[in-house]
């Protein structure tokens, strides 16, 4: 079994793109998306289209389920102009999307298992399992990832939230997060102008006779052609978000 696993689109289908691209020498058994699907980028109705034409399974994440809703699930420590502009964002990408674009999101799933074989499982989720609002840092101490993830009997889990490439064990188990495909950006700068990398991120595990491997991977964005999506979606503040590229 050959799984590719994604997370954090954004709603940056070029981004996307360039991880298919990347991916289609790999023929992978399957791809899973760990959620953040569609909302903060330039092309949100072309994820949803490239998501439900693959038919790649995706987990519900706290920014899929508050464009949908505008319900603020989560105090992120945002200012309240932030949170003007984030709302104007949100108003645009729904209008962006179709009554069945939208009835696909709400499709989207807390968690998925997937089976490895060998006997071996693979939970997916957002944040953790319980909460896709929840955040597991590679910091974090061993304690609190024994704490979420020991009671469930999968083999092994992943999920995104954070936008960071990084394992941890638990016991004989791990747990990875793939990183972001369509924002990925550094946690260790001023959060203000944040810094946005100009590359795709993904996770790839395989399982084949026993063997386990997990292999994360950058792949080179367009930057110009990208940034040029952008300037032409109509997106609010679109100028800012092409700047977050240009540190």
């Amino acid at each position: 079994m050959r799984l590719a696993v994604i997370s954090d689109i954004h709603g940056n289908s070029f981004a996307l793109d360039t991880f298919l691209e990347d991916i289609k020498n790999e023929a992978p058994d399957q791809i899973v998306c760990l959620g953040d699907a569609i909302q903060a980028g330039a092309q949100p109705a072309e994820t949803v289209a490239t998501l439900r034409d693959l038919k790649i399974p995706t987990v519900m994440g706290n920014a899929d389920a508050w464009l949908l809703s505008g319900n603020v699930t989560a105090d992120e420590g945002h200012s309240s102009e932030r949170m003007s502009r984030m709302e104007e964002i949100r108003l645009w990408s729904l209008s962006k999307l179709s009554s069945e674009d939208q009835q696909f999101i709400t499709e989207f799933k807390p968690t998925i298992r997937v089976g490895l074989g060998d006997g071996q499982e693979l939970l997916c989720f957002h944040g953790t399992h319980r909460d896709f609002d929840e955040l597991l840092f590679p910091w974090d101490p061993e304690e609190r990832f024994r704490e979420i993830l020991g009671p469930e009997n999968a083999t092994y889990f992943c999920g995104g939230h954070t936008h960071i490439q990084f394992i941890r064990h638990i016991g004989r188990r791990f747990f990875f997060n793939p990183g972001s495909v369509g924002f990925a950006a550094r946690h260790d700068q001023d959060p203000s102008p944040s810094h946005l990398d100009p590359w795709a991120e993904y996770g790839i595990i395989s399982i084949e006779l026993g063997k386990v491997s997990l292999e994360f991977r950058r792949v080179p964005l367009d930057v110009p052609k990208m940034l040029e999506i952008i300037r032409e979606s109509g997106r609010p503040y679109a100028e800012t978000l092409i700047g977050e590229y240009g540190k």
